[in-house]
């Protein structure tokens, strides 16, 4: 089993990646292999709605984006960590979250998530609660900790200090750890997701 951590901020190992860095202690503590993946600083455009991606997979405009949906499947678990701007998760994070996870129910349902945010003082709850709608709506595993997955600091040094936010990255990991292993055992012992009920889609005038 492998999780991968998705490190959402223009830094490649500034705070957030300090953050996941802990995260991926506690995974690897329990014996759960895991991948830190940084989208970069290139554009990443939002979603266009065009719905290409349904027909092939892969979104026509050839960034992070499809270089995360070729690996996803691969994976059975996801972290995705954001810095916190202006009381939200980056714009690039937003959207790359927004594209990767259009239309792509059956490639996430079922498997564990987590978000996490680092900030410098406030809005990481905010940012916490933007990035765990895309799993929820999903049908993903949301994976808690010890208290919200956030952390603070301004440096990587000042986020290694938060002692708490540290804890709390390790518990995440050891918790998606446990959770991992147990969606595992449920399938060696024959247990199966539930079945899904075709889409019904209504709207505010039908």
């Amino acid at each position: 089993m492998k999780a991968l951590l998705i490190n959402g901020s223009p830094h490649r190992r500034g705070c957030t990646y300090t953050a996941l860095g802990a995260v991926e202690a506690g995974l690897q503590e329990q014996g759960i292999d895991a991948d830190i993946m940084w989208i970069g600083t290139g554009a990443i455009s939002g979603c266009l709605g065009c719905g290409k991606c349904l027909k092939s997979g892969r979104c026509f405009i050839d960034d992070a984006v499809n270089q995360f949906l070729d690996d996803a499947s691969r994976y059975d678990a996801f972290v995705f960590g954001s810095p916190v701007h202006f009381a939200s998760a980056s714009g690039a994070l937003t959207s790359f979250m927004d594209r990767a996870f259009y239309g792509r129910g059956n490639l996430f349902a079922g498997k564990p998530a987590a978000a996490i945010a680092s900030c410098r003082r406030g809005g990481a709850t905010a940012t916490f609660d933007q990035l765990n709608k895309y799993f929820t709506i999903s049908n993903m595993v949301v994976v808690g900790s010890q208290y919200w997955n956030q952390v603070h600091g301004n440096t990587p040094e000042e986020v290694m200090r938060d002692e708490e936010g540290m804890q709390t990255m390790r518990t995440l990991g050891r918790n998606m750890a446990w959770i991992m292993k147990c969606i595992e055992a449920g399938k060696n012992a024959g247990i199966e997701m539930p079945p899904r009920e075709p889409v019904v889609r209504t709207n505010f005038i039908r």
